[in-house]
């Protein structure tokens, strides 16, 4: 499965493609930043990161993307940036017919170092470990885009089996005569 993270920000989008499955070792596919100007409109800037994860959606061809969920913080003006910024991801994902997972920011550090409340150093030393890196990818944004890709074929890999499976159960008792639930 090949994954790409997105960490959205309108400064700053992290952006990282990652191929592996569970049980077997993760490479690392592509990663980097889009970043843009605050002197550019917010409309301009939105197009800049549009154009930087439709670049890396028809280069790297993923089977899925993972953005990180976002959550309410007291900047009210980073909050809108950052959900617009995960708001186009979400378009040039769904344009693709890409399936599209969203992971909160505690299920990441858990997943990637078995503490929720993990730093950002943390994280980016578990990433450059499992990936097998020689150096930690920077900007942090870089890295937490690495991951959420990461999350994304631990878990989210799973949770889509899981959710396909319900679908199927669900599928096949309404065919049932009766309807049995």
């Amino acid at each position: 499965m090949r994954v790409l993270g997105i960490d959205p920000g309108l400064t700053r989008c992290g952006l990282g493609v990652v191929d592996g499955s569970i049980g077997r070792p993760l490479t690392l596919v592509d990663v980097g930043v889009v970043r843009t100007s605050a002197e550019l409109s917010v409309p301009e800037r939105l197009v800049t990161i549009e154009k930087g994860i439709d670049a890396r959606l028809d280069e790297f061809r993923p089977d899925a993307v993972a953005i990180e969920r976002i959550f309410a913080r007291s900047d009210v003006s980073t909050i809108m940036g950052t959900a617009q910024s995960a708001g186009i991801a979400m378009v040039c994902a769904a344009r693709r017919g890409l399936p599209v997972a969203l992971h909160t920011p505690s299920e990441v550090k858990a997943a990637v170092s078995g503490n929720g409340r993990a730093d950002k150093a943390q994280v980016g030393a578990m990433v450059t470990r499992i990936l097998r890196l020689d150096a930690m990818p920077k900007p942090a944004d870089a890295a937490d885009a690495l991951a959420l890709a990461i999350t994304h074929i631990w878990r989210g890999g799973s949770q889509a089996r899981i959710d396909a499976a319900l679908a199927a159960s669900r599928a096949t008792r309404s065919r049932l005569p009766g309807g049995v639930r």
